[in-house]
């Protein structure tokens, strides 16, 4: 059978066993791992005593195989479970909010890394043999090479602490001043991957034989860019754009941190070193589904793009 419906069902399907491996992997690595969640909880003061009996009373003192069942009954019932950090706290409560954030953080630099990015490569292309073309991705291609560690502490010296024209860090959502200095962190070095990666797409297009017909029959060379060499040159960088649609959800660790901004990519470190065994199986969990949400829209949004691409032969 071909057709959307039935694809994605297989997809589905195919789907089930590598979410059992990744929960059961993840599961059994968080268990086994130097550490006990109980002694971090507990900052070192309680007693042996006191740290069997909270031990018993989580079940964590049950064989791990047993333990894994356990959560595997309760998250096919939606539940996420419970943090060990903040004893009755939902998983999800924690890491939802968090989510948000990250998304919100990471909302406009994509979108201004699309915007900017892909007019970039497609300029650059059509400059291929004048020293437009090399300039422009070397410039990139150098910023983009500056480390976060370095480009961070930079701006903020240079902009928050001797120009005081904004904050050094902090988070009053997506509007505000605080956001310019991370939108810049995360705008500016991305786009020479971006245009670097379209650039290349379009001179592979443009080299093809129906590119060449398509000049000799007369039409205009915009006419071609556009409807002919850029609709064709999509297909590579579609998946590009999905997967980072997708990554706006797990946050950017180093921005987060020297930024203060209290987004996932904080949360995921915070739950690591403090064992908080549910909370990186959630966050692993929605991880890689969104991982597999990806491949499907991939393979359906290439078969909008290219028609010779039919459900059948994925």
């Amino acid at each position: 059978m071909t057709g959307p419906i039935p694809f994605i069902i297989r997809r589905i399907l195919v789907a089930i066993p590598v979410m059992l491996f990744v929960t059961a992997g993840t599961f059994f690595l968080g268990r086994y791992a130097p550490g006990d969640p109980i002694t971090v909880r507990t900052g070192g003061h309680a007693s042996p005593e006191q740290v069997q009996r909270i031990r018993q009373q989580l079940g964590l003192n049950d064989p791990v195989p047993a333990q894994y069942a356990r959560y595997m009954v309760n998250l096919a019932h939606g539940d996420l479970g419970t943090s060990l950090r903040h004893p009755g706290v939902k998983v999800s409560e924690l890491i939802f909010p968090k989510m948000a954030v990250s998304a919100q953080l990471l909302l406009i630099p994509s979108i201004l890394i699309f915007v900017l990015g892909l007019p970039l490569g497609i300029y650059t292309a059509t400059r291929r043999g004048h020293w437009q073309d090399p300039f422009t991705i070397s410039s990139l291609l150098f910023v983009a090479a500056i480390p976060e560690l370095l480009m961070i502490p930079v701006l903020q010296v240079v902009f928050a602490i001797k120009l005081k024209w904004l904050p050094v860090g902090g988070w009053d959502g997506i509007f505000s001043t605080r956001m310019i200095l991370p939108g810049i962190v995360l705008t500016v070095p991305a786009l020479g991957g971006l245009a670097r990666w379209m650039r290349g797409s379009m001179l592979s297009v443009m080299g093809e034989d129906f590119i060449r017909t398509a000049r000799a029959k007369g039409l205009a060379e915009r006419v071609v860019l556009v409807r002919h060499v850029a609709r064709n040159a999509m297909l590579p960088i579609v998946t590009f754009i999905v997967y980072t649609l997708i990554g706006l959800f797990t946050g950017d660790l180093f921005v987060e941190l020297l930024f203060g901004v209290p987004g996932l990519g904080r949360e995921i470190l915070s739950s690591i070193n403090s064992r908080d065994y549910d909370e990186f199986m959630a966050i692993t969990i929605i991880g890689s589904v969104a991982f597999i949400l990806a491949n499907l829209i991939l393979d359906i949004v290439y078969t909008l793009v290219d028609p010779r691409i039919s459900y059948g032969s994925q």
